[in-house]
């Protein structure tokens, strides 16, 4: 493992979402990985600095593109195992029928509110999308004309 960076294991990660695990190969999940990589920097210069940290983002970033894949595969019938997010609005049983309410879901996190693991993502890296200031340094206010 080079020295700052996240390599991918596959049966530490297996272990940690076995209901995954049943249906996603080594071999898709480490594609899965990669991909992740692609969202979240998986080098020393990532703004997530503690290994640790950064593992468990990626890994929830890999849950979360497997979830969606396994959806995706399903088709639109909820009984393979697809799973709603949000708060559970509704649900009947005479011909199936469940709502969920996101309206307290972040509008611009559409693509990661599809997966509990995506909206824990989403949740656990709020802090890394607020306002960076570099103190020490003037800054200027930027008016547009």
């Amino acid at each position: 493992m080079a020295q700052g960076v996240v390599d991918f294991v596959y049966p530490d990660w297996a272990a940690t979402f076995p209901q995954l695990a049943t249906t996603v190969t080594e071999t898709q999940a480490g594609f899965l990985f990669r991909q992740a990589c692609l969202f979240l920097n998986n080098t020393p210069l990532s703004i997530v600095q503690n290994v640790d940290e950064r593992r468990d983002l990626l890994w929830l970033l890999v849950a979360h593109q497997a979830q969606l894949g396994l959806n995706a595969a399903a088709g639109s019938g909820s009984s393979t195992g697809a799973q709603g997010v949000g708060r559970l609005a509704s649900a009947s049983r005479g011909s199936v029928s469940v709502s969920y309410d996101g309206s307290g879901l972040p509008t611009n996190a559409g693509w990661f509110t599809q997966t509990q693991y995506g909206l824990t993502y989403w949740q656990a890296t709020a802090r890394y999308r607020q306002m960076r200031m570099t103190p020490g340094r003037p800054h200027p206010a930027r008016i547009f004309p």
